[in-house]
């Protein structure tokens, strides 16, 4: 990778953010290469400003850019490649990992999140890998199995871990590092 500026990893939490025990939060005290995109409000997620956000931080990356998006993040990333950004934006992403997307029918999807129905189902223009749990309460399998086929992402069962969060017991998550460090070095 010579004469190449070294890709950052944009870290895209979900609603109300990742706390310190999560894997995404964990992730970037190990590399600072991996930055979060701050959203304008963790609380009451609004897909317009959280897509203005994104794009904004991928217009603003002086690199290409990986995603490592974890539950609402993974429908902001999706929204944003299909509804928000431009070509010069859409040229700058290497790749994303796309952790526990959240189903918006399902019961237990933040009341408080406005915008982000229906999922957007088609193919997303850079490589992606969809990671889901066989238990997860804001998006079961069959939902995740159908993001990742229209989206054209290779799809991880990774087994019962809950929503793949602090809770999952994941610590620093090596395994899921090595699925994004194969998107980050991707040509």
């Amino acid at each position: 990778m010579s004469g190449q500026k070294q890709r950052s990893t944009l870290v895209l939490p979900g609603y109300q953010s990742s706390g310190a025990g999560h894997w995404q939060t964990r992730w970037e005290a190990l590399n600072s290469s991996f930055v979060r995109v701050r959203m304008p409000d963790w609380d009451h997620p609004d897909r317009d400003a959280w897509c203005r956000t994104l794009d904004a931080a991928v217009a603003a990356a002086d690199a290409p850019v990986v995603f490592a998006a974890h539950s609402l993040g993974c429908l902001t990333v999706a929204f944003w490649a299909s509804h928000y950004a431009g070509a010069a934006q859409l040229a700058k992403v290497a790749g994303a990992m796309l952790v526990a997307p959240p189903d918006p029918a399902e019961a237990h999807f933040p009341q408080d999140a406005s915008g982000f129905a229906p999922v957007p189902l088609t193919r997303l223009p850079f490589p992606t890998t969809v990671v889901s749990s066989s238990d997860d309460p804001y998006g079961g399998v069959p939902f995740s199995q159908t993001c990742a086929n229209a989206w054209g992402s290779r799809w991880i069962d990774i087994g019962a871990r809950g929503h793949i969060n602090a809770d999952s017991g994941l610590g620093d998550w090596d395994e899921g590092r090595n699925w994004l460090e194969s998107l980050r070095t991707a040509a």
